[in-house]
């Protein structure tokens, strides 16, 4: 795994780069805005906003004229370009740069979607859970948590461009921006969310897992350690975890 600091020098250098990976990240995101209900959206955050592409094609053609959104991304340069994007938008948007801590920095029920497109899959273990954990208080009783990422495949090609990309990944992870397959319905916690919508979409041989859900609601917490502690352990038994 690349460490903080490796992530945000990787992402700075990458700059304007990222929006080349459209070719097939595009399908798995119109997928997910087809399937996540922006249109009845007030208040979107996201976590790994990258250039704002995908948020300027939220704010120009799926949401409301009222709603806003708010980004943040550990790499300044992706914060920049981000802001440039979006500075058509006034103050329906916002863009923040963020220590690249799971912490999410809006209070409770701030939110009532939560988006965070391929950026799960090159956190550690312990980091989506708090992740998740965080994602759950900060959506609003109705929200939706809005996630892509790769995953690993489901046709001949795909799998074997996933297993490739994983073994890059083990070698040498900055190969391949840190990121690697993961399987985000085995990260979810039953207790925490209901799933509502889950699609792989392959573009290019390449594999994306497209999974809206739901935050469940009336369960005893013990506090945020507790709910930390339940999706590691579904990390765990997904091999995810250490």
């Amino acid at each position: 795994m690349l460490t903080r600091e490796e992530v945000r020098s990787f992402y700075d250098r990458f700059g304007t780069r990222q929006d080349r990976q459209g070719f097939y990240e595009d399908p798995a995101t119109r997928d997910l805005i087809a399937h996540a209900a922006f249109e009845q959206a007030t208040r979107v955050f996201e976590l790994g906003c990258g250039t704002g592409r995908f948020a300027a094609a939220l704010l120009a053609q799926h949401l409301v004229e009222t709603a806003t959104y708010t980004g943040c991304d550990v790499s300044a340069t992706m914060v920049g370009l981000a802001r440039g994007r979006l500075a058509q938008f006034g103050a329906r948007a916002q863009v923040h740069l963020t220590d690249g801590s799971p912490h999410i920095a809006a209070p409770d029920a701030a939110c009532d979607r939560l988006v965070s497109n391929y950026v799960l899959d090159l956190l550690p273990a312990e980091d989506i859970a708090r992740l998740l954990a965080e994602a759950h208080r900060v959506l609003t009783p109705d929200g939706r948590l809005c996630l892509v990422s790769l995953t690993h495949g489901a046709t001949r090609v795909s799998r074997f461009v996933s297993s490739a990309w994983a073994a890059v990944h083990r070698v040498r992870p900055a190969l391949v921006g840190g990121c690697r397959p993961i399987e985000l319905l085995d990260l979810l916690a039953e207790r925490d969310w209901t799933v509502e919508y889950q699609h792989v979409v392959i573009s290019f041989g390449i594999p994306s897992e497209v999974l809206v859900g739901r935050k469940r609601l009336g369960m005893p917490w013990c506090g945020q350690a507790d709910r930390s502690a339940t999706v590691f352990d579904e990390l765990a038994r997904t091999g995810l975890g250490p």
